[in-house]
């Protein structure tokens, strides 16, 4: 992959990141994977709100799910990603 590329990927990381409920969202998930109930407690906004932040995060590839019951849980396997969050 060529360094532009590879910025451009970065970029576009930034740009989904770009947003004070979805930085608190990875933020979060950082320390530990949770659900949407569990983040609406910490954000303080509604659920279908978070959904949607988290939907933006999911299809940037930045935040993985994985369902248990009837719960989805959230949580960051990228240490790319994890390591940019400290730096910001």
């Amino acid at each position: 992959m060529e360094k532009y590329q590879l910025y451009e990927k970065k970029a576009q990381i930034l740009k989904v990141l770009a947003h004070p409920i979805r930085l608190c969202i990875v933020k979060g998930l950082i320390k530990e994977e949770c659900n949407v109930s569990s983040m609406q407690g910490c954000i303080k906004s509604s659920q279908s709100n978070i959904s949607q932040h988290l939907a933006k995060l999911k299809s940037a590839g930045i935040v993985k799910t994985e369902k248990r019951g009837l719960e989805v849980f959230y949580y960051i396997d990228d240490e790319e990603i994890k390591e940019l969050i400290k730096m910001i």
